[in-house]
């Protein structure tokens, strides 16, 4: 998988070249390509921003280094292309999983007070948010779609089975997790983990997951009340 990504700061990206993801680049197991958008502005200054027509705060990107931008770095439209949006549909573990299945993806990361709406209409396939909030920059929103796309290329993580025995896999929040030492300031971890009984460990991790998610998320609790009548 090739991932390409237009920005306003490369500098923050450098965070890839480091831990599990890191290494996963350094073995050519995929591929992040950070591309400057003020590399093509034909402004003087390199401006890629102007005042948004109708007035309001702040600044916004205009199309053209943006849309030459992608045009040089996809040319042929081979990619998915997603701007990373505060009004995107919000980021969700399946929509992971069918990302991660794409062979290239173009990341769009927006700046100021957004995009000019021409760049989505010509050259976006789709808007992505990681949640209800705003942030500076669309940078650190691409960086968590690179995250968590990346765990499931073959080879990343190493065990194939880690991704599918965590959080929203199976809809169900995460078990709780124990190691060594087994009794920690007077704090034991449960008996059933240290019997030896697999049946057993994982007829308790389900109900300590199912327990956590009726707490913590009741929305997913009921989605997965309704996946078992289904």
């Amino acid at each position: 998988m090739k991932i390409s990504v237009l920005t306003l700061f490369p500098e923050v990206y450098d965070v890839l070249n480091s831990g599990i993801i890191g290494k996963a680049i350094e073995e050519k197991l995929f591929e992040v390509e950070v591309t400057n958008i003020r590399d093509y502005s034909l402004d003087k200054h390199k401006h890629c921003d102007d005042y948004s027509f109708g007035g309001g705060a702040g600044m916004v990107m205009c199309p053209q280094p943006v849309c030459d931008a992608i045009k040089a770095v996809d040319p042929e439209h081979k990619a998915k292309r997603i701007y990373m949006s505060p009004k995107g549909k919000t980021l969700s573990q399946d929509m992971v999983v069918e990302l991660s299945k794409c062979d290239n993806l173009l990341l769009l990361s927006g700046s100021y007070e957004g995009i000019d709406e021409r760049i989505i209409e010509k050259d976006i396939d789709m808007e992505i948010s990681i949640g209800d909030y705003v942030l500076t920059s669309g940078d650190l929103p691409a960086l968590v779609v690179i995250n968590s796309v990346a765990r499931y290329i073959p080879g990343v993580l190493g065990n194939e089975e880690t991704t599918s025995e965590e959080s929203f896999s199976n809809i169900l929040l995460e078990y709780p997790q124990y190691t060594r030492p087994s009794v920690y300031e007077g704090m034991e971890v449960p008996a059933v983990l240290l019997s030896g009984n697999h049946g057993e460990v994982d007829k308790w991790r389900l109900q300590k997951q199912i327990e956590i998610t009726k707490d913590r998320r009741p929305d997913l609790y009921k989605k997965y009340l309704k996946s078992l009548e289904d």
